[in-house]
């Protein structure tokens, strides 16, 4: 029988990427095969077809990363692939992270929501770019505990693309409208995510 800290384990690294995959799956479906903007709010289509370039980067980009993200932390895939881990790695920090996060630091500007939605979108940009930078860094100087801690926190904003789309359905249930709920959700879809990282792994390191 399997420890319950093993259980809970097995549990929350299947959900991590049922959720990613998920995502990334309707985000395929969405803006590969709809028009652009079909399944969001009318406010948010609008800012997307004034810039269809910034939001098919930042999106496509994205998936990349969502898709990429779970498997780079499989300890066996690092031990017994490790060209691959970090082939990967390198499309998940380039393409993902650096052009998504470009592409959503420009897209940022026009958020709907006010200087609230396009504050919080801007910082998380900037701080996926900053991560993933402090992580490519670690690797390149052979700190490897480092550079794990740093990606741990990468894809913990990698994930605000899963948390976003956890909170919009929520906040229309509950009955909150979407101008009054978006602005918080773009900083809510984030920060609870780096912070819920940072004690993970600090708990998991002690």
């Amino acid at each position: 029988m399997l420890p319950h800290t093993n259980i809970t384990q097995l549990i929350g690294t299947g959900l991590l990427y049922f959720f990613a995959l998920s995502v990334a799956g309707y985000a395929i479906f969405a803006y590969g095969f709809l028009p652009l903007g079909a399944l969001v709010h009318p406010e948010l289509k609008a800012s997307f077809l004034a810039h269809p370039y910034g939001i098919y980067i930042h999106a496509f980009a994205s998936i990349i990363a969502l898709v990429i993200g779970p498997f780079q932390f499989s300890a066996s895939r690092r031990k017994n692939h490790p060209g691959f881990h970090r082939w990967l790695g390198r499309i998940y920090l380039a393409i993902g992270v650096l052009a998504g996060g470009l592409a959503g630091l420009y897209m940022s500007q026009y958020a709907f929501g006010g200087s609230i939605a396009k504050l919080g979108f801007a910082m998380l940009a900037v701080l996926w770019i900053y991560t993933g930078l402090r992580a490519y860094l670690a690797i390149r100087q052979g700190h490897i505990e480092e550079h794990r801690k740093w990606m741990v926190r990468n894809f913990s904003l990698t994930f605000a693309a899963v948390t976003l789309r956890l909170y919009l359905p929520f906040s229309a249930v509950v009955g909150i409208e979407f101008a009054a709920a978006y602005p918080f959700i773009t900083w809510l879809c984030w920060v609870p995510n780096l912070i819920f990282a940072e004690w993970r792994y600090n708990a998991a390191h002690k």
